[in-house]
């Protein structure tokens, strides 16, 4: 990475000020932030600050802009000599940026740098009439068009040594000069050998009023067609109730009952159906009941054996059942016992102990 440093003290110049026109661009850019943001101002005040010395920036005007944003002298010469766009040395009348990275130099772009150093000189250095200095550079991303070189702000691509040499010359006279491709090519397209897009019609103007014109057919013809269908939604041509159907009553055609025939002012029962009440062979045969029918059914011949509900010898006590006789009736049954009649007796004597 190249060292960038701040030029020799003898050419700095001993002070700088910005002009009263910068000084109103200065505060329109420190009132877009809030105050104690004005710091994010640095960079615009310096670009301006360059523009005004004559492309590069001097020590006075780094520490002039650290002035006005209120921020140390350090802070703002890191950003100086951070980023590349600012020049911290004098430069020429037309600065000339040289791309020389791998698009470009298959393009030719060594015959170019061989003009630069024999017309200006070496990089960094301004030639002696103060037109022209030149620095090599990384890609400027006009690969399409290469080889090309950045002369102050403006783009010059198709670059070949002759057109090249008549550039500069141009330039060094006052003359006008072509910006953009240097050999007639219409932004990035394929030089000779255009295939789309070559109707004149397309550039000529002539093309916009029909498709403006179609783009507000269809226009119209969208807003007719919604405007009708919303006629059409607010106006249905069955009504529905405001409230859902479900769980209210649907009414339905009534079934065909005598109470339906006599309203309609027919017979409510037709011979058909008075027929074939009076057939005793339809009717539903009724199976008599006999005696057995009547008879409960037999019960279990299980019994439960009785145990005592305190059980004081560990044997059943037959007068104290405690589960009742299958068959015999719930008024009858003694009371249940808790089941205790099952543990064994254990008797004690006098000294606690098991007998």
């Amino acid at each position: 990475m190249a060292v960038r440093k701040l030029a020799p003290e003898e050419i700095q110049p001993d002070s700088f000020t910005f002009s009263s026109e910068n000084m109103a661009f200065v505060a329109q850019q420190i009132a877009k932030y809030p105050p104690g943001r004005q710091a994010s101002a640095v960079i615009p005040l310096l670009w301006r600050a360059q523009e005004q010395a004559g492309g590069w920036l001097p020590r006075k005007a780094i520490e002039k802009v650290a002035e006005l944003l209120d921020m140390p002298h350090i802070r703002v010469m890191e950003v100086a000599t951070f980023y590349t766009m600012f020049n911290l040395e004098p430069v020429g009348k037309y600065f000339i940026q040289f791309c020389g990275t791998t698009p470009c130099a298959l393009r030719g772009a060594g015959d170019i740098k061989k003009v630069l150093e024999r017309r200006v000189g070496e990089q960094n250095h301004v030639s002696a009439d103060g037109n022209f200095s030149w620095l090599e550079v990384e890609c400027l991303g006009a690969c399409c068009n290469a080889p090309m070189v950045q002369i102050n702000d403006d783009y010059y691509e198709d670059l070949t040594t002759e057109n090249f040499e008549k550039l500069l010359d141009d330039l060094a006279a006052g003359r006008p000069v072509k910006k953009g491709s240097q050999v007639g090519r219409r932004s990035s397209e394929p030089q000779g050998d255009v295939k789309t897009l070559t109707d004149p019609h397309l550039y000529d103007g002539s093309q916009v009023g029909a498709w403006r014109k179609r783009f507000e057919e269809e226009a119209a013809s969208t807003a007719s067609a919604g405007e009708a269908a919303a006629a059409t939604a607010s106006a249905p041509s069955t009504p529905k109730p405001a409230k859902p159907e479900a769980g209210r009553a649907i009414e339905s055609e009534a079934a065909d009952t005598p109470a339906k025939r006599a309203k309609e002012g027919e017979a409510p029962i037709s011979q058909t159906e008075r027929k074939e009440a009076s057939d005793g062979k339809r009717a539903t045969a009724v199976e008599a009941r006999t005696e057995d029918a009547a008879k409960p059914a037999p019960q279990s011949d299980k019994s439960y054996v009785a145990t005592p509900s305190k059980p004081s010898g560990g044997a059943p006590t037959p007068d104290a059942p405690s589960t009742p006789v299958a068959g015999t009736p719930p008024s009858d049954t003694p009371q249940r016992r808790d089941g205790s009649e099952s543990k064994p007796d254990v008797t004690l004597d006098k000294s606690n102990k098991p007998s």
